[in-house]
């Protein structure tokens, strides 16, 4: 099952609990970056384009909770 994203009205929340501040999520991201590296091999991420990004699960830091989680709206982001 995947969940919604937050947006600038709406926020994550555990039904089961009430936390609203942490979580762990799992995600599948499609990227495309720029690396480069450095004379000693390093690489350094120096451009990334996200293509396509799937939330997978959001399971509560609080109470382990998975498959609770609900999108709220923000406090005053009507105003």
């Amino acid at each position: 099952m995947t969940v919604p994203l937050p947006t600038d009205t709406t926020r994550w929340r555990c039904t089961l609990c009430g936390n609203l501040t942490r979580f762990d999520v799992t995600r599948s991201s499609k990227v495309v970056e720029y690396v480069h590296l450095d004379l000693a091999g390093e690489p350094k991420v120096e451009e990334r384009e996200v293509l396509s990004e799937t939330i997978e699960s959001v399971r509560c830091r609080w109470c382990n909770a998975v498959d609770k989680v609900e999108l709220v709206d923000r406090p005053g982001a009507g105003s």
